[in-house]
């Protein structure tokens, strides 16, 4: 047997359902200390002398020191101003859907709601219900012609699009067998200290599951729906490159690839994940933020031997990399990954139970290789649509136990085409508890590689659903858990983004917020750090019908900032809406001051005889 001593702060019960904790190399890190403020990372030190100074930043970019002559403030309480582009019928609207979306009894009970719905008026008279209240409040149209004069208005305020085919199902969580997964998520804290034998059954229960390439079970036809569903985005991106401003198409990578290959992928790289975290601990490693962590190359050649790996770490490792310094880090160590093909004798992880060690490609077959290739074939087709028509590409988060293949995919993509600028941007969720780490880790990445890091920060889109499949795997809650701790881990992110925008301008976020603090804060470190709206480095967006308070005015006031415009026939977003349902609830303290915002504008209005408002553009 392997020579395992316990390691608690490796604990995680959800080994079988990969949590974000990877993106393109992988992270199964220890989950950081809230940074205090007292406690100035040496980055933000750095940049604050810089400013004073007046000095050039590194990479030989002047970091201005007149920012804080020339501080940038937004009012957000302007009412006139927030809703310039709405007539009075649009206010009511929101008014009504806001009002509803606060009662749990709808939100809980939306689908069954809407079901009944169905059957009672018939699905015209439903289609035309929803037009008037939800779809027509967060959905811009069905087609690329019918949100074309919503997407023109905005510009006309400022405010660009990001553009969504939003026809969505939960591909994971329809379809899975809960025996087959708890079993998997149930694993001791030795076992999931190095990768516990997860089963060859694992992935059954995807491979009939909803969107994406999944639904029936001819891989021709499968491969047929994802090529539809990439000329589907090949339509969204040239809607996009229409309007004059410089655009985003939103895409969703389930959508391009069999969602059991992509369960799988996500699994092998975190399997490999832990196994580097568990040596990392075995060698001294303990305590470290992921991003700090090294193994000596002589020790850890010397510890694989004994647990019976043939390989020659310290060889391979040594010409790859011409190493000098005798250590390797987490990147480093993901790179037999990207290179497998001539390091399979070296993937390999223990089998507590079998006390063996085993490949870790074992169940990646020949058919899975092909799989990859033509994800990446149709994500490369999609990259050059968006160079053509001038429009950056927004990778959506999904689920959890899609995300880490998800996430290298995207980045694979963006070490390809942001050699130049920021096309493909990818989606970190801050209310997982491994969200500083991916992005720590993927930022040092894109410096060793030479490329633009360009990041969307939310704070989460499947909380409720996360929370509930945790409770019923019996896997450990991958989410935050309260809406401070997401609060601080946002903030957190978002700080370290921007001091290295502010260090090496090589780098890009959206602020994807409808937390009015969050935006100030933003707009606070901007002035502080001397980083100017102009220069399109950080980017606001919110969703279609929530927050114009925020939107309208940032971009009257001159910041780049978007609408994330879902569309699509009004049957089959029904998915989407009933998250946006979900969502609204959770964010009521903002849509209440919202509410608030919308009964002042509309008493203007009915006081100064401007009820029958029009927007002119």
């Amino acid at each position: 047997m392997f020579p395992i001593r316990a390691a608690p702060s490796l604990v995680w019960r959800g080994a079988d359902i990969p949590r974000k904790l990877i993106l393109s190399s992988g992270r199964l890190g220890f989950s950081p200390l809230p940074r205090c403020r007292e406690h100035v990372s040496s980055r933000v030190r750095e940049a604050a002398l810089l400013l004073r100074a007046g000095q050039p930043g590194k990479g030989g970019r002047n970091i201005h020191s007149s920012a804080a002559a020339n501080d940038i403030s937004v009012n957000f309480d302007l009412t006139q101003e927030a809703y310039r582009s709405k007539d009075s019928l649009e206010l009511l609207r929101s008014l009504v859907v806001f009002k509803l979306c606060s009662y749990d009894f709808m939100v809980d009970n939306n689908q069954e709601i809407m079901g009944l719905g169905q059957k009672l008026l018939g699905q015209r008279g439903f289609n035309q219900l929803m037009k008037m209240t939800f779809y027509g409040q967060f959905v811009a149209g069905e087609d690329q012609r019918a949100i074309r004069p919503l997407i023109l208005k905005n510009q006309a305020y400022g405010v660009g699009s990001i553009l969504d085919y939003s026809v969505e199902e939960d591909i994971g969580q329809k379809q899975t067998d809960p025996e087959e997964t708890s079993n998997a998520c149930s694993c001791t804290a030795e076992e999931t200290s190095v990768g516990k034998d997860q089963g060859q059954n694992k992935h059954k229960g995807h491979e009939q599951s909803g969107d994406g390439c999944g639904g029936v079970t001819e891989d021709s036809t499968n491969e047929t729906k994802c090529d539809q569903h990439m000329e589907t985005f090949i339509k969204c991106i040239k809607a996009s490159g229409g309007g004059s401003m410089d655009s985003f198409s939103a895409i969703k990578a389930t959508a391009l690839g069999q969602p059991q290959f992509l369960v799988k992928l996500s699994e092998v790289l975190v399997k490999w994940q832990r196994f580097f975290n568990f040596l990392a601990l075995q060698l001294g490693g303990d305590g470290k933020e992921i991003s700090q962590q090294k193994l000596n190359l002589n020790e850890l050649q010397e510890h694989l031997t004994k647990l019976g790996a043939k390989g020659d770490f310290y060889g391979w490792f040594s010409k790859k990399n011409g190493q000098t310094s005798g250590t390797i880090d987490l990147l480093d160590w993901n790179s037999l990954i990207d290179d497998r093909a001539q390091t399979s004798d070296l993937l390999v992880v223990p089998n507590v139970k079998k006390g063996v060690l085993e490949p870790l490609l074992e169940r990646f077959t020949t058919e899975d290789e092909e799989q990859m290739k033509r994800i990446l074939q149709r994500l490369e087709i999609l990259a050059k649509h968006a160079l053509e028509n001038g429009v950056r590409l927004m990778v959506d988060a999904e689920q959890t136990y899609f995300q880490p293949a998800i996430s290298k995919l995207t980045l694979d993509m963006q070490r390809i085409y942001n050699r130049e600028k920021a096309v493909i941007f990818n989606t970190y969720q801050c209310y997982l508890k491994e969200a500083y780490d991916n992005i720590t880790t993927d930022v040092e990445k894109s410096r060793r590689e030479g490329w633009h890091f360009a990041a969307k920060l939310v704070r989460g889109a499947y909380m409720h659903q996360e929370r509930e499949r945790a409770q019923e795997m019996g896997y450990e809650d991958p989410i935050n858990p309260d809406y401070e701790s997401t609060n601080r881990m946002y903030h957190r992110c978002l700080d370290y983004v921007l001091d290295e925008i502010a260090l090496r301008r090589n780098a890009n976020v959206m602020v994807a917020s409808h937390n009015e603090d969050t935006v100030k804060y933003t707009i606070r470190r901007m002035n502080e750090l001397g980083l100017s709206p102009t220069e399109n480095k950080v980017y606001f967006g919110q969703l279609l019908g929530m927050c114009d308070q925020i939107s309208f005015p940032l971009g009257q006031a001159g910041f780049p900032v978007y609408k994330y415009v879902p569309y699509g026939p009004v049957g089959e977003v029904m998915p989407y809406l009933s998250r946006r349902a979900q969502e609204n609830r959770g964010i009521m303290k903002g849509v209440q001051k919202e509410r608030e915002l919308l009964w002042r504008e509309l008493k203007r209005r009915l006081a100064s005889g401007e009820l029958l408002y029009r927007p002119v553009h």
